[in-house]
Formats: C-alpha cells, sequence, structure tokens
C-alpha cells in the first residue's frame, strides 16, 4: 500500500463559530483530498471527462478526536479501504494529523463511479483501478451491492411540500378572514 498526503494550512474562513475547523471544512478537506489524489494520478476532471465517468459519493462519515485550529497546518491522509471486485464501490479513509503526528479525525467516504452520461454505476476503466490497488490498506473490504444497501439511511418520501401548504409565504384560510 501507498502512502497518500494533502497539506492544508487552516484558514480564517475554514473555522466556525467554537473557533475550530468547521465540520463543512472536514467535508471539503476530504474532497479537496480525493481530487488532488487523482489529479496527481492522471484521474482529473479531463481524464473523467475522456472516460465519461465520475465519483459518487453516498455516505460519509466523521469521528473526530482532538480540535484544529486557525492557521496550523493539517495533513489528510487517503487510503482505499474498501472496494467491489470490479472497483464499481469503493470507500476511501481519510485522516486528519497535525504535523507532530496527532490524529485529530477520521473520515469514511463510500461511493460508485457512474457512467456520467447514463447516470448509473459503472466499472471504471484499467488505469483507475490500478491506482485504486496501489492505495488499498493491508484491510481492504471487499465490497458488495449488499454493503451499499445497508448504509444507515434510507429513502423516505413525503407528500409534496407544495401539496402541504406549509410554506411561509401561504396565508393561512383564517389569516385572510381577518384582512
Amino acid at each position: 500500500m501507498s502512502d497518500y498526503h494533502y497539506k492544508f494550512e487552516v484558514r480564517w474562513s475554514d473555522i466556525d463559530a467554537n473557533r475550530h475547523l468547521a465540520n463543512s471544512s472536514y467535508v471539503m478537506y476530504c474532497a479537496q483530498t480525493r481530487m488532488a489524489f487523482m489529479n496527481q494520478h492522471k484521474m482529473g476532471l479531463k481524464e473523467l471527462s475522456y472516460w465519461g465517468i465520475g465519483p459518487v459519493i453516498l455516505h460519509e462519515r466523521y469521528s473526530f478526536f482532538k480540535e484544529i485550529y486557525a492557521d496550523q497546518t493539517v495533513f489528510v491522509s487517503l487510503e482505499i479501504a474498501g472496494m467491489s471486485e470490479d472497483a464499481s464501490i469503493y470507500q476511501f479513509v481519510h485522516k486528519f494529523y497535525l504535523p507532530d503526528g496527532t490524529h485529530c479525525a477520521t473520515a469514511e467516504a463510500t461511493g460508485v463511479w457512474i457512467d456520467t452520461m447514463l447516470r448509473k454505476s459503472t466499472t471504471p476503466p484499467n488505469d483507475v483501478l490500478e491506482v485504486l490497488n496501489e492505495y488499498k490498506s493491508e484491510k481492504v473490504k471487499i465490497l458488495t451491492r449488499a454493503d451499499l444497501k445497508d448504509l444507515p439511511f434510507k429513502p423516505e418520501n413525503v407528500e409534496a411540500f407544495h401539496k402541504r401548504n406549509t410554506f411561509t409565504w401561504k396565508k393561512d384560510k383564517n389569516e385572510n378572514a381577518a384582512d
């Protein structure tokens, strides 16, 4: 397994009201780490467009251990923790470290490759498969479609909101009578 890290200088705009790295910044740092990794390994937007594929994150979760503050340097690692046999399903694990090696957080992102024209999952080309195999963890999990069905949240459709009369700009019938 190869090791990949991306370095960030924490900016004031990355901080929340508690003066530590905002949750949304963790998400953006992980996404930037993945895209930098893909660019470095000739899987950037140009190549993805040529192949007609794109990565889609279906589920992402985080565990936080130590706060990260403005003006600190943080390194975000990337490893492939899970992958289906055809690599159509993948799972990245990102770990956030301070320069002294302090482990601050871990993120896990599960996704699929999609055909950008058909909007359906697909198998990536061998170029992608080779890179993913190079960055697999020693304990890589073989993923299947069942793993996607086991993700913790399921869609639960509700009545269309425009039919619910819940928008604030609509007046209640009783309010109209008072006018």
